[in-house]
């Protein structure tokens, strides 16, 4: 079966790309069969992930690319996102759904539990070179830290054991970059259930994220020319709400010893 579908879309392929007029017609139809096929008699288990992929790509290309010639055009110039973005690679908090950001409007990283370390040329290269990027390159105007409702990833700061062997190979190590919300939520809400802790905590691992930042020299030297702001956020699945917020860490030029 597998090989029928792969020839079948081969053949739409080839197809498409030979005829894009029928682009349009092809990405109704094949909405029309995975309309089809989740109904609750055969379910979605029956969508192979390549017709899925396939399907989801015309249904872009008929009703966003070819619908939007001149934003498309544009970006193939280049990029100018005004913002920066670290979410969470939790697949139900995808920040250019729910912020509806249109192609070109944010940089984005996706992690564990959106966090940001803190400055580490060796440990922590990829985030770096990802703000580097964006903030001396792309001249991003905005970070934003988003943390987001159930996160797995809190869950996993609030319950792995501070000290001892680890149990996973990456995902404790990583999420103890933020131990010091750890800390200051368990000190100040012990008597509260885990599950409300985890809400505290989600908030809280956004704020030391944000101080993170403050450990990128080029971040810091945004935040003292006024040409970056970084704002802290968080979206509740679970009620639909997403807050927003700002600190003031008080950042003061450095002082020189000639002075």
């Amino acid at each position: 079966m597998g090989s029928e579908i792969d020839k079948a879309i081969a053949a739409l392929k080839k197809l498409l790309s030979e005829k894009e007029e029928l682009v349009t017609t092809a990405a109704a139809k094949i909405n029309q069969i995975i309309g089809d096929i989740q109904k609750p008699d055969i379910g979605p288990a029956f969508i192979g992930p390549d017709v899925r992929i396939m399907a989801g790509f015309a249904n872009f290309k008929a009703n966003k690319f070819l619908a939007n010639p001149a934003l498309y055009d544009e970006l193939a110039k280049g990029q100018s996102p005004k913002f920066m973005v670290f979410a969470c690679s939790d697949s139900r908090v995808c920040p250019s759904h729910v912020l509806d950001f249109q192609p070109g409007e944010a940089f984005v990283v996706r992690n564990i539990a959106n966090m940001v370390p803190p400055f580490d040329k060796v440990k922590y290269a990829g985030v770096g070179a990802a703000l580097e990027y964006a903030v001396l390159h792309l001249k991003v105007e905005n970070i934003v830290v988003i943390g987001h409702s159930r996160c797995g990833g809190i869950k996993g700061l609030m319950t792995f054991p501070d000290e001892g062997p680890t149990s996973t190979d990456f995902i404790e190590d990583w999420v103890k970059i933020c131990t010091p919300a750890k800390s200051k939520v368990k000190a100040g809400n012990a008597s509260v259930s885990l599950d409300d802790q985890c809400v505290s905590c989600e908030k809280e691992a956004v704020n030391v994220s944000l101080a993170n930042l403050l450990t990128y020299p080029f971040v810091r030297t945004g935040l003292l020319n006024k040409t970056l702001a970084i704002k802290g956020g968080h979206y509740d699945f679970v009620n639909g709400k997403f807050e927003l917020w700002g600190l003031d860490f008080n950042i003061s030029p450095p002082i020189s010893s000639e002075q």
